[in-house]
């Protein structure tokens, strides 16, 4: 079992919420399903290992200062394959 990344939450109302993500080497969000639209923005460089339905895994790299922007309904655990710390902010319009 990894260890916990850790999220806290910046921002959050009635249109909105804001959440740091904090992952030291090896952490994981474990499994969720994001039940808004997202936008994360990487403050890090981010090594990702991605889990995903049906036993899928793939490595994505999130270089620091880009962002990307996903639809509701994605389900996966995240994972920081790299050996830095890893950081970035999600953006979820409730």
């Amino acid at each position: 079992m990894r260890i916990a990344c850790q999220a806290t939450v910046l921002v959050e109302d009635a249109r909105v919420r804001v959440t740091r993500f904090d992952f030291a080497p090896g952490a994981e969000t474990g499994w969720h399903r994001h039940e808004a639209d997202y936008v994360i923005t990487a403050l890090t460089d981010c090594d990702m290992e991605l889990e995903e339905p049906g036993g899928a895994r793939r490595r994505v790299l999130v270089p620091a200062g880009t962002a990307y922007r996903r639809a509701a309904g994605v389900e996966h655990n995240v994972i920081n394959a790299g050996t830095a710390d890893m950081r970035f902010v999600e953006v979820e319009i409730l």
